[in-house]
């Protein structure tokens, strides 16, 4: 999208059609059918923008009226100060519906699962993927957000070498846990001077993190032939907190050859529920990246493929420097960022997020 007129001429035809729907909703002949209910969905679908620019139409119609007074010596100042005060309102209001725009995935006020793995780095690697676990969860926690561990294996010298959350909640500016955690998936690397490090030497280990929407039975049919669910015994550390019973559950979907574990309740249908709800959200993510390939083949433009492979971001403590390599971001307060000050860069990814699509829409909704 080459300029602002180009977003408020597709914002007057997304109108149009909500004005439309408005009046198909109030004929008699309609009401009550399914095509009248397909036309409720359509007026609530385009309302989220429709609504908001509805208020800058009004706003620009008391512009032009504003603007007519200029001519007048003894209104000139009054007027020129409303009329600034008008703009500037209906540029927030573009800013807002510009970001409803750009982040209208349905599944982003879901709840998460959220998955981190160590990667290459050994020991190093499962003490990396420990830090993103605790800075994740005062991200989050800071946030008004709660993780629930499903599932955990712990590293031999701390850390983990896998866990596994479900993050649920709403923030206080109304971001859903998958809303607020969507940018993390992807590869994550360290670099710094390990603890066990005799002579200083700055190392480099990886640890991968994903995030998938929390997926509802209907997203997901799941026949009951295809799952093989077996008990197992739940490991741990020791202490009081040793399961001595077979309450873990280990879940096989054949079809797909996808398997979770859950130990992490004291009960066996409790680790059932969160196992399912865990297979579930993963084979909803794999389908929605599907999907997002084959728009992005069809857009020639892959603006998020989710390749949890890529390394996106990169950690650097000597320095105290943080990277993310998707949009050229650098910050110089890792030891902030590591301690669940991470606003800052969700911003950037979000105002990134917004100029990409904008850049590309061609007003379809």
């Amino acid at each position: 999208m080459s300029d602002l007129s180009a977003l408020v001429g597709h914002l007057r035809g997304l109108h149009g059609r909500w004005i439309q729907a408005a009046a198909k909703l109030e004929d008699p002949a309609l009401m009550g059918t399914p095509a009248w209910q397909e036309v409720l969905r359509e007026h609530a679908r385009l309302g989220r923008v429709a609504e908001p620019f509805a208020t800058w139409l009004d706003l620009e119609r008391q512009a032009l009226a504003t603007g007519e007074l200029l001519a007048d010596p003894d209104l000139k100042a009054e007027a020129l100060a409303e009329l600034v005060t008008c703009r500037e309102h209906q540029e927030r209001l573009l800013e807002d519906i510009a970001g409803l725009l750009a982040t209208s995935d349905p599944a982003a006020n879901r709840n998460a699962i959220l998955e981190i793995r160590a990667g290459t780095g050994g020991d190093e690697a499962s003490l990396f993927a420990g830090d993103l676990a605790r800075m994740y969860t005062m991200w989050c926690g800071a946030r008004g957000l709660k993780l629930t561990p499903m599932t955990v294996a712990e590293g031999e010298k701390g850390g983990f070498k896998e866990v596994t959350f479900h993050v649920s909640g709403r923030t206080a500016d109304g971001l859903g846990a998958f809303a607020l955690l969507r940018f993390e998936s992807g590869g994550h690397r360290v670099q710094r001077v390990p603890e066990t490090e005799s002579q200083g030497r700055i190392h480099t280990s990886a640890a991968t993190v994903a995030v998938m929407p929390e997926a509802e039975e209907a997203d997901v049919v799941i026949r009951p032939d295809d799952l093989e669910i077996s008990s197992l015994r739940a490991g741990g550390a020791g202490g009081q907190h040793v399961n001595k019973t077979e309450s873990a559950i280990r879940i096989l979907h054949k079809p797909s050859g996808l398997m979770v574990v859950c130990s992490e309740e004291r009960n066996q249908g409790a680790n059932k529920t969160r196992a399912m709800t865990w297979i579930r959200s993963r084979l909803y993510e794999a389908e929605r990246e599907r999907l997002a390939r084959e728009r992005a083949l069809f857009r020639k433009e892959q603006v998020g493929s989710g390749d949890r492979s890529d390394r996106i971001r990169t950690y650097n403590f000597p320095q105290n420097r943080i990277t993310d390599h998707r949009i050229n971001y650098t910050g110089y307060s890792l030891d902030r960022y590591v301690n669940g000050a991470g606003d800052e860069l969700y911003q950037a990814m979000v105002a990134d997020e917004k100029a990409r699509f904008l850049a590309t829409w061609d007003g379809t909704l």
